[in-house]
């Protein structure tokens, strides 16, 4: 079709035998425009005397069902002809950017400004506002991940909070045994004591190591 060069690349054809309409897409965002409906003149009559065949049946029945099959015949030179029109109708619409080409709709992705699509100058205050956006969720991200929201929590304490090692069960870090499964807790236990010389274990309540006579 000479009509199409230089238009969009991307059209949807929502012709029918009763007439013609054509849907054209944005290049850059896919915006459509759709054109005005065009009745077909053979549709028409095809459908005045398929209408008549059924009210008089025989021969006039038969020349709806002739003028159907001649309405397809010759429907392409005709759709064609609604096709140019279309093409025509919808350059009204869209704007071709002078850099890149492409066909694009004036609502989102032409910058009147430039002259341009947007794709081939941006918008200074989209940019702006774009770059301000993405700035400042970075800075955010950063700043989180900066900030330290456990310092003031003691696990350890009593009124802290626990898992079972084993169940996984949430409880006092102060309880010796998990309440649901009754795992020893080894958050409650006392912190094991070794021998600051040898480093062999001490028992509770040991003032001189067992094994050198260190004082403990």
């Amino acid at each position: 079709m000479a009509g199409m060069i230089q238009f969009v690349a991307n059209y949807d054809d929502l012709s029918t035998d009763k007439g013609y309409q054509f849907k054209f897409h944005c290049d850059k965002c896919g915006n459509g425009f759709m054109s005005r409906y065009e009745a077909s003149a053979m549709g028409t009559a095809a459908s005045f005397l398929s209408a008549a065949g059924n009210v008089f049946g025989g021969i006039l029945g038969s020349a709806g069902n002739s003028a159907y099959e001649i309405q397809r015949a010759v429907g392409g030179k005709a759709h064609d002809g609604a096709l140019e029109r279309a093409v025509q109708e919808g350059k009204q619409h869209f704007h071709q950017c002078t850099r890149c080409g492409k066909w694009v709709c004036p609502e989102v992705c032409w910058n009147a400004r430039a002259g341009m699509c947007e794709e081939c100058a941006p918008d200074e205050q989209e940019e702006l506002a774009a770059q301000k956006a993405q700035a400042t969720a970075e800075q955010i991200y950063t700043k989180t991940r900066e900030q330290d929201y456990t310092s003031d929590l003691n696990f350890k304490d009593k009124g802290g909070l626990v898992f079972c090692s084993d169940c996984g069960t949430k409880m006092n870090a102060a309880a010796k045994f998990c309440p649901e499964c009754g795992t020893p807790n080894p958050a409650a236990r006392p912190a094991e004591k070794h021998c600051a010389n040898c480093g062999v274990k001490l028992q509770p309540g040991a003032k001189f190591c067992p094994e050198c006579g260190t004082r403990a």
